[in-house]
């Protein structure tokens, strides 16, 4: 099988050599699995951009089987994914159409982020354009919340309720609280860039002052650092927690027909894979 995959040109923001060895990691799974990659990305710290000297390259892909794979009477027996253990700093993973389509239409996330990386190793600009145009439909404002309140919750209890907290988890916190502050204001999926999402507090002058100095410790800092709680910021995470203590969702529940994820699915194979 066949795909007019484009690779994208070397992003600014990853190392030359880096870039060159993650593409042949696809490759090679692609060789190794028989499939076709048709959208690449980086999903992690690099991505949301504050990112340590030593952070892990957390590439993701979406790809497809031959059409065949798919007409068999034990298809839900099959794995859908595939994965591969960290080497040299790169956790490369990804998962097959059809369950990338079904987390789509739940809502999922991580695939909405991934939709909107702002570095792309390998697009095929069929798949992912499409599914972005689907956005205004799927997404859902009141799952992002629950997700983004959830991850924050859990990393303040976990590591910041004491006076030495890792430096990273501090962004672990900040980002899903702004990314709710930017679905409560725009009920649209929010931008994975820190920066963009970080104008959301930009007349907090003491707090964004606080956000730049972390975000400049972090980008020199090792993964694994240490500092001590910062005040402002520690008041900013509990008011926001406790703003959501008993959050209700206000907006209304998305009805999604998924025979919109069908065409596509069926789309993808026919139009982007010769047999």
């Amino acid at each position: 099988m066949k795909i007019n995959n484009q690779e994208n040109t070397v992003d600014q923001r990853i190392n030359k050599d880096i870039h060159t060895e993650i593409l042949r990691r696809i490759k090679a799974a692609e060789a190794e699995h028989n499939v076709k990659v048709l959208y690449a990305i980086e999903s992690g710290s690099r991505a949301w951009g504050f990112e340590s000297p030593n952070s892990d390259y957390d590439v993701r892909f979406i790809y497809a089987h031959p059409t065949d794979w798919y007409l068999a009477v034990n298809l839900e027996d099959k794995r859908d994914v595939i994965e591969y253990p960290i080497v040299d700093e790169i956790d490369i993973n990804g998962w097959d159409i059809r369950k990338a389509l079904k987390l789509f239409y739940k809502s999922n996330p991580a695939f909405i982020e991934w939709l909107q990386s702002p570095i792309v190793y390998v697009d095929d600009h069929h798949f992912a354009t499409k599914a972005r145009e689907l956005l205004p439909l799927i997404a859902s404002s009141t799952r992002g919340i629950y997700h983004y309140l959830h991850m924050a919750k859990g990393n303040f209890r976990e590591y910041l309720k004491k006076e030495q907290v890792p430096l990273k988890k501090y962004f672990y916190i900040l980002r899903p609280l702004l990314a709710i502050m930017w679905l409560e204001k725009y009920n649209e999926p929010a931008p994975i860039e820190f920066d963009t999402l970080r104008k959301l507090v930009a007349d907090n002058t003491p707090l964004n002052e606080a956000i730049s100095a972390l975000l400049a410790s972090k980008r020199v800092s090792l993964e694994k650092e240490y500092i001590k709680s910062v005040p402002v910021i520690n008041e900013f995470i509990e008011s926001e927690l406790a703003r959501h203590e008993n959050y209700r969702s206000k907006f209304e529940t998305r009805d999604v027909d998924f025979e919109v994820l069908n065409q596509l699915f069926v789309e993808i194979l026919n139009n982007s894979i010769d047999k």
